[in-house]
């Protein structure tokens, strides 16, 4: 079945930076355009990034310039790799393979906690 396993996160000042990683199995991953979606607290989980499979990439305005998705398809892993962050970002992020209109296609995974704070 599907598996999706994010890692990478944790406690970061403002101004920091992480690398989110997120290990699939169960589908092909290398013809799924993949995505990373980030739910704050009291808020909807929401797409914030996303690749296709052929390697274009589009970012919410909220993370443009500062966000970098990429992926490895030998390891059929997506990353994350975000910088200068501020306490805004702080969420569970999660990753999925993303449809054609943008739906997630698959069961989530547990998330991964980013907390920015000092």
């Amino acid at each position: 079945q599907v598996q999706l396993v994010e890692s990478g996160g944790g406690l970061v000042q403002p101004g920091g930076s992480l690398r989110l990683s997120c290990a699939t199995s169960g589908f092909i991953f290398r013809t799924r355009s993949m995505g990373w979606y980030r739910q704050a607290p009291g808020k909807q989980r929401e797409l914030v990034a996303y690749i296709l499979s052929g390697g274009t990439t589009n970012y919410a305005d909220s993370i443009k310039g500062r966000f970098t998705i990429s992926r490895d398809d030998a390891k059929k892993t997506v990353y994350l790799q975000m910088n200068s962050l501020n306490p805004e970002d702080t969420a569970v992020y999660y990753c999925n393979a993303v449809s054609g209109t943008l739906l997630p296609l698959y069961a989530w995974g547990q998330g991964t906690l980013v907390t920015v704070s000092s």
